[in-house]
């Protein structure tokens, strides 16, 4: 009887699972298993029959599935993910299902209905290699794809994968369509590292965006009061607001081991909270709780989730220890609500900013004048608006005396510190606001804004050198930073007469650039000898502030030394600047 040939054929095959799927089904197995099935119905099996794809085989949380064509297979996978995706926002963090999904094409064995070979093997570690949510293709598909679909890829590299004898060039597919430019690989500090993300609004108003956004900022400074932690600053993980990306990537994108993850609903009196901890480097869940509280109970539940991922992650946490650096709350949720919306609004620029905050924290002060945060913040508005302003001394003055309130009601907060420092710095008395700044170190060493502050006050001490390292320490922790650091930078930079990349650092800036920045732009290019660029920067500063002149500069750049002031003034004289 003659051998039965083999029938072989080139074709596109997708391999796709759930990831985490043991931990979903411990959470709630017939619940997993009844929204799998949905999805699969709903969602994964009509998108493989509109691309014309044939289910081969399935799992028990996932399918294998081939396709005649590359691209109808990564269509279909692309919409697969886009769909999980939408379908993934009103679902709670902890039960949120999320495909992994590998693509290769090759030659591969058909056998009655199932399908074998090398190609099928290859798909099936392209897809352990996927981000939760994401799509890792070979490099065949990548170049059969590539300008046929509105994607990108980023270029993983070759990889060595199991049981496969060869080197697999290996691609990431990047869903919005353009690639994201790679970031340097941030080494792992040398003490336990975490980043909060931002938790997921889960309350029936979009509004409330502002309240889930306040708490993880709440558990990111109540995290980085502990010196023996590594704490990423909000301005760099709630970059990451997307629930598709992986938390391995934000691991290498922020330099960190950890990666916390949650979600807040807020509903009448009611609160519920879930948190889960997650190793960066593996993927590996390690911590997931859920709470279910009365709202009276915000600042409790926030201090367990601390608790729990410090005893995790740095070792047992002594009540002791806790209480060092437990934060005074307000008992107020009033003027607590107020100061997370007038918080949400502080990080907001233009010339109407301060409308838009300042009536939200003075309203939290009005319902709680004995609370911290508002009077921190407030002060810090007061004396800059004071700064630039032509009341100078009353602003001033209700600035001073809110800042010192702040340390007095509330002594061991760093924020209270360190606005104090601030106004003492902006108003000349640099030797007054050196102890601030040291206390406000001392009770928060990971807050990265006050570290940035305190680099300006080396500047203008003349330490140079100290103010750059200290604003490149701040930048570790907020790899992500926002515009104002690179302006403390720059003048760090013009002070050690490295006027080339003082200039860089400010036109980086584009519109994000005031009439002081437009000042320190003008006197480095005018010591570039690029005479004619610093006298059009002198022209933007005077349209922004007509009555600009060298007399305001000598009164907003408090330098101790006059030599350093000089530095200053000379080549925006030359430039332009009237007296």
């Amino acid at each position: 009887m003659a051998e039965e040939r083999v029938q072989r054929r080139l074709a596109a095959i997708l391999a796709a699972d759930v990831a985490g799927y043991s931990r979903l089904v411990g959470v709630d197995e017939s619940d997993t298993l009844a929204r799998f099935k949905a999805l699969r119905r709903e969602l994964v099996d009509p998108k493989i029959d509109e691309h014309r794809g044939r289910i081969v085989k399935t799992t028990g949380d996932g399918l294998l599935a081939e396709f005649a064509s590359v691209i109808d297979a990564l269509h279909c996978a692309i919409e697969v993910q886009r769909g999980m995706q939408e379908r993934s926002r009103e679902v709670d963090l902890e039960k949120r299902i999320v495909f992994r999904i590998g693509i290769n094409v090759g030659d591969v064995v058909f056998d009655g209905g199932d399908i074998y070979g090398d190609g099928v093997n290859v798909a099936a570690r392209l897809e352990a290699l996927a981000e939760p949510g994401g799509i890792c293709v070979s490099g065949r598909v990548q170049e059969d794809a590539r300008g046929k679909l509105d994607i990108a890829f980023e270029d993983a590299g070759e990889q060595q994968l199991k049981n496969i004898a060869w080197p697999v060039r290996v691609y990431r597919v990047q869903l919005a369509g353009k690639a994201e430019p790679a970031r340097p690989v941030l080494a792992l500090p040398d003490k336990p590292s975490i980043a909060v993300l931002p938790f997921d609004n889960m309350s029936a108003e979009s509004d409330q965006v502002y309240f889930s956004d306040g708490i993880t900022e709440d558990i990111i400074t109540d995290l980085s009061r502990f010196r023996s932690l590594f704490v990423i600053a909000r301005n760099s993980s709630f970059q990451f607001r997307s629930n598709a990306t992986d938390v391995r990537r934000i691991g290498r994108e922020l330099g960190v081991r950890y990666v916390v993850e949650g979600s807040v609903r807020k509903g009448g009196e009611r609160l519920r909270i879930t948190a889960q901890l997650i190793d960066a480097t593996t993927g590996n869940h390690l911590w997931a709780e859920r709470y279910d509280r009365n709202i009276a109970d915000v600042f409790a539940v926030q201090d367990e989730v601390v608790q729990a991922i410090v005893a995790r992650i740095a070792g047992q946490l002594t009540i002791f220890e806790f209480e060092k650096v437990r934060r005074k709350r307000t008992e107020h949720l009033g003027a607590y609500d107020c100061f997370l919306r007038g918080l949400d609004l502080w990080r907001t620029t233009g010339p109407d900013a301060s409308a838009k905050f300042m009536p939200w924290l003075e309203k939290s002060l009005d319902l709680d004048p004995q609370y911290a945060e508002p009077l921190t913040r407030l002060s810090i508005s007061l004396a800059i608006q004071a700064l630039y302003s032509d009341d100078y001394t009353n602003g001033f003055e209700r600035a001073l005396a809110m800042a010192n309130k702040a340390v007095l009601v509330d002594p061991d907060n760093s924020w209270s510190h360190c606005a104090l420092a601030v106004v003492k710095l902006v108003s000349g008395s640099l030797a007054a606001s050196a102890n601030h700044f040291e206390t406000a170190m001392r009770l928060n060493p990971n807050d990265p804004d006050q570290m940035v502050w305190r680099a300006n006050y080396y500047t203008y001490m003349g330490n140079f050198t100290a103010a750059y390292n200290m604003i490149q320490a701040a930048e570790r922790l907020n790899p992500m930073p926002p515009p104002w650091y690179e302006v403390g930078k720059a003048m760090a930079e013009y002070g050690l007469r490295h006027y080339s990349s003082a200039a860089s650092l400010l036109e980086s800036l584009g519109s994000n650039i005031d009439c002081w920045d437009h000042c320190y732009l003008a006197a480095s290019y005018e010591r570039l000898g690029r005479v004619q660029a610093a006298n059009a920067e002198i022209s933007k500063a005077l349209k922004m502030k007509v009555n600009l002149s060298v007399k305001n500069v000598i009164s907003w750049e408090p330098y101790a030394s006059p030599g350093d002031l000089d530095h200053l003034l000379e080549p925006l004289r030359r430039a332009g600047l009237p007296e």
